[in-house]
C-alpha cells in the first residue's frame, strides 16, 4: 500500500511539470498572452481597511520569497520564452512589484483594469470587457503579459491560479480559452 501511495504522489507531482513544459513550448513561439498572478504575498484576506491604491505602505506587498520568485519568473521568461512585447499590471503594489522585477521596470505599464476590486465585489463587466479588449487587440510576435489578482483572473477564465503562476489564454467567443499553465515554484 505504501508503495501505491508513493507512485501517486510522484505522478501527481509531475502534472504541474508536464504542463509547464507545455506552456513553455506555446510561450517559445510568441504572439500569446499570459494572465500572471503577482508573486507570493505574505498573509491573506485581501486587502488591509487602510487601502489606499497609490500608497503602498497600506497595501499586502511580496515578501523577501515573492521577490525571489518574481527575479526567477524574470529569468525563465528571458530564458526560455520568445520576447515579451508588452507587459501590463494592475496598479496594485504586489502587482507591479512583480512585473517590475520580473520584466524590468521600463516596459510595465500599470493598466487599471486588472486592479483587485473593492473589498466585498466582484470584478465589474465593464473591467473585464476592458482587459479583454486589450486582449483581443494584441497581434505581436512577442508575448503580451498582464500581472493581476487571483479575483480577476478568475473572472475572466473560471479558474484558480496560484500565487505566481502564468496562465496562457486565447480570445474565445466572448470569453478566454486557457492553453496552458506554467507554475513558479
Amino acid at each position: 500500500m505504501r508503495i501505491v501511495i508513493a507512485v501517486l504522489f510522484l505522478l501527481s507531482s509531475l502534472v504541474p511539470s508536464a504542463a509547464t513544459e507545455a506552456g513553455w513550448a506555446l510561450l517559445r513561439a510568441g504572439g500569446h498572452v499570459v494572465l500572471l498572478r503577482n508573486a507570493i504575498t505574505p498573509g491573506g484576506g485581501g486587502e488591509p481597511t487602510n487601502f489606499d491604491i497609490e500608497n503602498c505602505a497600506t497595501q499586502r506587498n511580496l515578501s523577501d520569497r515573492g521577490k525571489q520568485q518574481a527575479r526567477k519568473m524574470g529569468a525563465l521568461f528571458a530564458a526560455r520564452a520568445e520576447t515579451v512585447e508588452r507587459v501590463l499590471s494592475s496598479r496594485n503594489c504586489n502587482a507591479l512589484e512583480t512585473a517590475r522585477i520580473a520584466f524590468n521596470d521600463k516596459v510595465v505599464e500599470a493598466f487599471a483594469a486588472l486592479d483587485l476590486p473593492p473589498p466585498g465585489t466582484e470584478v465589474s463587466e465593464e473591467q473585464k470587457q476592458a482587459i479583454l479588449e486589450e486582449i483581443r487587440a494584441f497581434s505581436g510576435s512577442g508575448n503580451l503579459v498582464l500581472v493581476t489578482h487571483q479575483e480577476v483572473i478568475a473572472a475572466l477564465t473560471g479558474a484558480n491560479a496560484r500565487e505566481g503562476e502564468a496562465i496562457i489564454v486565447r480570445p474565445d467567443g466572448e470569453g478566454l480559452h486557457i492553453l496552458g499553465r506554467i507554475v513558479f515554484n
